[in-house]
C-alpha cells in the first residue's frame, strides 16, 4: 500500500489489481498450504520476491485479502 493508496482503501474505495504474477504468486501459496504448511507457503512468498508486509497479510490474515471481483 503506497501512501496515495491509503486512504483510498480505508474508505473502501475498490482498486483495480495491477499485479497480475503477485495474485498468482499469492494465490499459488495460499493453495499450497495444506500440503506444505504455513512456513513452506511463506519461504516460497520469500523466494518469489513478495513483500513481506504482503506475504504476512495474506497468510495471517486472511480476511483482509482483496475479494474476488
Amino acid at each position: 500500500m503506497t501512501l496515495s493508496t491509503a486512504p483510498q482503501q480505508r474508505n473502501g474505495v475498490k482498486q483495480i489489481r495491477n499485479d497480475f504474477r503477485t495474485r498468482d504468486v499469492i494465490n499459488q501459496a495460499i493453495a499450497s498450504i495444506p500440503t506444505v504448511g504455513l512456513q513452506r507457503a511463506a519461504e516460497f512468498l520469500s523466494a518469489m520476491n513478495v513483500p513481506a508486509e504482503l506475504a504476512i497479510r495474506t497468510l495471517v490474515y486472511p480476511n483482509r485479502r482483496r475479494q474476488v471481483v
